[in-house]
């Protein structure tokens, strides 16, 4: 029986998921996952619902606040840091978030953890979010626009935008990958497919991880080579940059266990943030089970 596998939506930090598609992994585990796009870049899966997603834990915490029956589970991690940017038009190798202060800012109006993030990071750096001149409702290809322009100083952004603007003189202030563990995302399902379909889903994340295997010995362009058909429309040089910066950044997890201080940090910048009212716990939001079985081989 065939597993579908939905992308939220086509980006680079989520290069080992189509990795693990392109080097026939879940084929080697006998198992048939057909990769397809959601409706939504946040679903909230259905209590009905029997497919895997990938994304980030917070889907867990929103969905228990609003339902405190929500049963969706993330039971395998891949993307352990943030991956996004704050690039300027001007350098800024003293870098402090209160430089912020003195600028316009736009940030990421597509998905809300990115700027959930950031605000919590401003927040610990006694800075606060609402003082910001910031343009919250542009996407990033608006805001890429504007920062060329000059009628913004410093947008909020993923790759492979930090890439392009850095070779067209563009600057990186703040890699939010340097916060440290902060979970961003895993494989998620409804616990009942977690319960029905165990078998199945070992062996999925049996496949991440010789992926993240692969991931940590291959250099950026073999890697950047492998996805490149997921990418049709990137030049090979910003691809492989843009790869080689998530490596050097340890955005990536070497192994797939969703670690606890990871996921109370994303919870806490949702809690300061507002996106949630309530927390959840790590055991209700986490099952780890399948990731030390597939690590134990």
């Amino acid at each position: 029986m065939a597993i579908t596998l939905f992308e939220n939506f086509r980006s680079l930090f989520y290069a080992p998921f189509y990795a693990a598609v392109a080097l026939g992994l879940y084929a080697k585990e006998g198992l048939d996952v057909r990769l397809e796009t959601s409706d939504a870049p946040l679903p909230i899966p259905s209590p009905g619902d029997d497919g895997v997603w990938w994304g980030g834990p917070m889907r867990c915490l929103v969905g228990r606040d609003q339902d405190p029956h929500c049963e969706l589970v993330s039971f395998c991690e891949v993307v352990t840091k943030d991956p996004f940017f704050l690039v300027g038009s001007g350098r800024r190798p003293d870098f402090q978030f209160s430089h912020l202060a003195e600028c316009s800012l736009g940030t990421v109006s597509e998905v809300p953890t990115p700027w959930m993030c950031l605000q919590d990071d401003l927040r610990r750096a006694r800075l606060d979010p609402q003082s910001l001149t910031r343009i919250p409702d542009q996407t990033m290809e608006e805001n890429v626009a504007a920062l060329r322009a000059g009628r913004l100083d410093v947008i909020q952004v993923f790759e492979p935008f930090a890439s392009q603007l850095e070779a067209e003189d563009g600057h990186i202030w703040y890699a939010s990958a340097a916060r440290g563990s902060t979970s961003y995302t895993a494989l998620l399902a409804n616990r009942h497919t977690l319960d029905a379909r165990r078998p199945e889903l070992l062996a999925m994340t049996r496949a991440i991880y010789a992926m993240q295997k692969w991931l940590r010995e291959s250099d950026a362009a073999e890697v950047a080579t492998t996805i490149a058909p997921f990418f049709t429309g990137l030049d090979g040089a910003t691809l492989t940059a843009s790869i080689g910066r998530y490596k050097s950044l340890g955005i990536w997890g070497g192994n797939p266990i969703l670690p606890e201080a990871g996921f109370e940090r994303l919870q806490a910048a949702c809690l300061s943030g507002g996106l949630i009212a309530k927390g959840s716990s790590y055991d209700d939001c986490v099952d780890l089970e399948l990731a030390l079985q597939a690590m134990a081989g």
